[in-house]
């Protein structure tokens, strides 16, 4: 089981980029080079980003992309859910119809109680201080 898919991945190790950028803008080019992905993928995490606020993107000779918001306001859980949608560990593994057991069942109880208690540890983990961490 993952945690991260790759999208999300790929999306905070750009924003950490970002972030950590002396200069104020990155651009696609740089982000491809210095982080290796590949470029179309990553056009499109740092798009759905723009669209969700985290980044600011402008055209032109200088353009590239820029937070936003501060990087204290920006958590791996948020990041997440743009991606991933919720964090959702709790599926029966009878996917093709609805368990009769779902609103009594212990087990999905317990995991239910491992999502919220992961949801608040993600929600602790900042941009700032994923950067931070890397120069300690």
């Amino acid at each position: 089981m993952k945690l991260l898919t790759r999208d999300t991945d790929y999306a905070v190790r750009a924003i950490c980029f970002i972030a950590r950028s002396k200069e104020k803008k990155a651009s696609v080019a740089e982000l491809t080079f210095r982080l290796g992905m590949p470029r179309s993928f990553l056009r499109k995490i740092l798009q759905r980003l723009n669209e969700e606020g985290l980044l600011e993107s402008s055209k032109g000779k200088g353009g590239g992309f820029e937070l936003a918001i501060k990087p204290e306001a920006i958590v791996l859980l948020d990041v997440m859910r743009i991606f991933q949608g919720g964090l959702n560990l709790n599926n029966c593994f009878l996917k093709k119809r609805i368990c009769p057991e779902k609103n009594v069942c212990r087990l999905r109880r317990e995991i239910g109680l491992i999502e919220k208690g992961t949801a608040a540890a993600l929600s602790k983990i900042s941009i700032a201080s994923l950067i931070k961490s890397r120069h300690n």
